[in-house]
């Protein structure tokens, strides 16, 4: 009997102090910035939060043609077979559209989205999910990774945080928000199916895999985590396959935002060669006591490396005395150095080391 009172003055004291959201008849309040989104809403508080910052962008290129002019009744095919004739063509302008996603990263109006959205854009149109619509204009952007900043003048612009994607582990919960097929302000979800891809037909490393669904016109839009942060932007899918899509890292975007908006462009640094890890076949072809280590399959002409004395199936071993055993660590090395930067290349060719040194040059 006096267990059961103790019990009955505890609940007391909890719903009197307040309780559960539930208890108290109201629902629970939407998250601050930092927290993690949990329960059976949470998707949707994400949506809430983080969509309005995501935007629409379509776009239009004028592609030039040449036409026959309609002559000889008809028969445009003469023009073809008479190349005397050929000053009868003109000029035609044929506008081409497309359509891509992209979100605000700040109240002075800054988008980021692909850069393949936007390549060869003559006219951007911007639209919010409260309905406005506004001339882009593109004031950046990097081939190499993929990435543009559109600017848009407006006011009263919501934005999202920009999260942290090197954090992210595979088994975790994102959200894509996009514009896939045209289908505006649309919501999938999915997890993290794994880090550090890399589609090598499309020269493209380090990216996020995930199964959140990801179609065209998703690309440049935002992959979320359950804080309703950015950690990565959606590029790419596998065609044909099932749920395999692949975002940038936000990490890798925040490096370079600033440059962009400042200058337009990013200044590379460019050592100029073409090369693949080592393998067991490969290494037993040249000898090599390890599988270990990269290959140099081709040497870019009047690059710094031919400069340098990189020869085609060189094995680089070393970059300035770090020891290296992928192309990925490689390009990662050069890409954190500055153009007119000193390095010093321990190479292993027949079967001996030479040390190689010269300057990187800029990127074009």
């Amino acid at each position: 009997m006096r267990i059961r009172c103790w019990l009955i003055i505890i609940l007391a004291g909890w719903l009197l102090w307040g309780g559960p959201a539930w208890a108290a008849g109201s629902p629970p309040s939407a998250p601050t910035s930092g927290e993690l989104f949990y329960g059976p809403n949470a998707i949707a508080d994400i949506v809430e939060k983080a969509g309005g910052a995501v935007v629409n962008i379509d776009v239009v290129k004028n592609i030039r043609v040449l036409s026959p002019v309609n002559m000889f009744g008809g028969n445009e095919f003469f023009f073809d077979f008479v190349p005397e004739f050929r000053e009868y063509y003109r000029e035609r302008v044929i506008p081409q559209k497309g359509a891509g996603s992209g979100f605000i990263i700040d109240r002075d109006g800054h988008i980021l989205t692909n850069e393949h959205v936007v390549r060869g854009a003559d006219g951007i149109e911007i639209s919010l999910r409260d309905g406005r619509k506004f001339k882009g204009k593109i004031i950046g952007s990097d081939a190499a990774l993929d990435v543009a900043i559109i600017k848009i003048e407006a006011a009263d612009l919501p934005f999202v945080v920009l999260g942290e994607s090197e954090k992210l582990r595979p088994g975790e919960w994102v959200v894509a928000i996009g514009n896939p097929y045209g289908f505006a302000n649309t919501v999938t979800a999915g997890i993290v199916s794994a880090v550090n891809r890399d589609l090598k037909d499309l020269g493209k490393n380090n990216l996020i895999q995930t199964d959140a669904a990801i179609n065209p016109g998703n690309s440049g839009g935002p992959l979320l985590n359950l804080k309703g942060e950015v950690v990565g932007i959606n590029v790419a899918i596998v065609a044909g396959a099932q749920s395999i899509g692949f975002a940038i890292p936000i990490a890798s975007v925040k490096e370079i935002i600033a440059e962009l908006i400042e200058s337009g462009r990013v200044v590379r640094p460019w050592l100029g060669i073409y090369m693949r890890d080592v393998d067991e076949k490969i290494a037993d072809y040249f000898g090599l006591p390890l599988a270990q280590g990269v290959i140099v399959s081709e040497v870019v002409k009047d690059s710094p490396a031919e400069k340098m004395g990189v020869k085609k199936y060189d094995i680089i071993r070393a970059i300035d005395n770090n020891q290296l055993k992928s192309a990925a660590e490689i390009s990662g090395m050069i890409a954190r150095m500055r153009p007119g930067d000193e390095v010093v290349l321990t190479i292993y060719r027949q079967e001996r080391e030479i040390i190689l040194k010269g300057k990187l040059a800029e990127r074009r």
